[in-house]
């Protein structure tokens, strides 16, 4: 099945923030475009706005003249649904109740041809369920697009149980034809991104409640050592704590309370409390023209090294070697055990493995970072055991690579870690029960959210057994099922083991047979 053609009209019912996005992507797409709301003036209010925004974009020179001129006369509100009637596409972005949309898509189906597509926005609520009272379910899908609509490209297209496969395809072919990145996903709790993001608030949730760090720190440590746009808690403060909550315990319901998902006590207490973030004046953080934004734990300055030894392969870490030696600080290579970075007084400077320092004599453990030479913040976390001269020495080692160092308490797995490993698990687990390819989980994320590297990108730069090793460790020290490895994690382990082993059994039988 094809894209809807352009001559075709595509209608929008909801003339919020959102609705008058989606009503804009269309427009200049070229199709006719008709809003429709439950209140005709916000509707007609509506049409306005986006034709003043597509006249601004044409006095930027984004949009010709004429194209403007010609899109301003496109656009209408309808009074009515049965206004609708020659839509070749109608998207819901009305409020977020279940019943209101039934009640609408009922309505749109007595009155839109045939082969017309209805979609919903929705981000929180089932598209099959939605779908449940139609009598074509078949035309019936999700088209989830982020806010704002116009400058977001990424779109969740989402099947529903009884979606016909064309109609999906249609609809993709369509929004990739608006200049849209979309992404096939299956109906699920969450789709792709609300569902494999819960871990990027939820780990530093944890972090702040197990008192390993505050707020401010494990933003910073996010942002400067884990490459993330935004930290959780900022994040949180300009989403909605009550909006960011809803949807982690929606996505926690609807997985039957699954410890995966479980909400954070802390952030419900700070709902309860009425501190909503940035629109109440105060979140994790204060808000407002006198307010003072806290600043992250930074260690004082520390004397470096002046030598190290680098015993075993570093692995996710390895580039740090190359630094180390760019600073001034010898380095002596150890090839068996490890792997860790022997300082001079004896102590082993360790990438997070999802243990914790106190369990070792003398070790302090660094966070995982995508790109150790564009960090400029490393985390570090210690024990009270520790004596004060590793713990020196690992601070000023870094800081002579030119980062600044958080010390942080003795959480297994430190931040950015098991950050990234949950999420690593969430997305083999999602894979691999066909919500979604790995591929289009990676743009999800990337697009979506705006992470660094896609889970999958993850998986393949830190290795096969990585994740699986990290979240093995936490999973003992933190039991209750939150961070045992999926099987899908496991498994996937296995594959590339068993993929290994054929490529080195070939290059042996090619060797043998040459030799003879």
């Amino acid at each position: 099945m094809t894209a809807i053609e352009r001559s075709r009209t595509v209608a929008v019912v909801g003339a919020g923030t959102m609705g008058q996005g989606i009503a804009q992507v269309a427009l200049l797409a070229g199709h006719r475009v008709l809003v429709h709301d439950v209140n005709a003036g916000l509707a007609a209010d509506a049409v306005g706005i986006v034709r003043e925004r597509v006249e601004r974009m044409a006095a930027k020179g984004r949009v010709e003249r004429a194209e403007a001129a010609d899109a301003a006369a496109r656009i209408g509100s309808a009074a009515t649904l049965a206004d609708l009637a020659d839509a070749a596409l109608v998207i819901e972005a009305v409020v977020e109740d279940a019943a209101v949309k039934r009640a609408l898509f009922t309505a749109l189906e007595e009155v839109v041809a045939p082969d017309a597509l209805l979609a919903t926005n929705t981000s929180s609520l089932s598209v099959t369920e939605l779908a449940g009272g139609l009598a074509h379910p078949g035309r019936f899908l999700g088209l989830h697009f982020f806010n704002p609509a116009p400058l977001l490209p990424l779109v969740e297209v989402v099947s529903g149980f009884a979606t016909d496969p064309a109609a999906a395809e249609s609809a993709y072919r369509t929004v990739l034809g608006w200049g849209k990145t979309p992404v096939r996903c299956a109906d699920t709790p969450g789709f792709i991104v609300n569902r494999i993001a819960r871990p990027f608030y939820a780990e530093a949730f944890a972090v702040y409640e197990e008192q390993g760090a505050d707020p401010a720190t494990i933003d910073a440590v996010l942002r400067e050592c884990g490459g993330f746009r935004m930290g959780p808690f900022a994040l949180t403060d300009l989403i909605g704590q009550d909006v960011n909550e809803a949807v982690t315990r929606s996505v926690w319901e609807s997985f039957h309370r699954s410890p995966k998902f479980t909400p954070s006590l802390a952030q419900r207490r700070l709902v309860q409390s009425g501190r909503l973030g940035r629109k109440s004046g105060h979140g994790w953080f204060p808000y407002g023209p006198d307010a003072e934004l806290p600043q992250p734990h930074t260690a004082g300055l520390e004397e470096a090294p002046e030598k190290v030894t680098v015993v075993g392969d570093l692995g996710p870490a390895a580039e740090l070697v190359d630094l180390i030696e760019e600073a001034g600080v010898a380095v002596t290579a150890a090839g068996s055990g490890g792997p860790y970075i022997q300082l001079p007084g004896e102590g082993q400077l360790v990438l997070a493995d999802g243990r914790t320092s106190v369990e070792f004599t003398d070790v302090v453990y660094f966070d995982l970072s995508p790109d150790y030479r564009g960090a400029t913040r490393i985390a570090l976390s210690a024990s009270e055991d520790t004596s004060e001269r590793t713990l020196a020495e690992a601070v000023g080692l870094f800081q002579r690579l030119g980062k600044q160092v958080s010390v942080i308490g003795d959480v297994p797995g430190m931040i950015v870690a098991r950050t990234v490993a949950m999420l690593i698990d969430l997305t083999a687990d999602a894979v691999a029960r066909g919500v979604a390819t790995a591929e289009d989980v990676d743009t999800a994320m990337k697009l979506g959210v705006n992470y660094p590297l896609g889970p999958s990108e993850w998986q393949r730069r830190l290795g096969r057994d990585w994740a699986y090793d990290l979240l093995h460790h936490l999973d003992e020290r933190c039991p209750g099922g939150r961070y045992a490895p999926s099987l899908a994690l496991f498994r996937l382990g296995y594959a590339e083991d068993a993929a290994d082993g054929e490529e080195a059994g070939a290059g042996a039988d090619g060797q043998d047979g040459g030799g003879a």
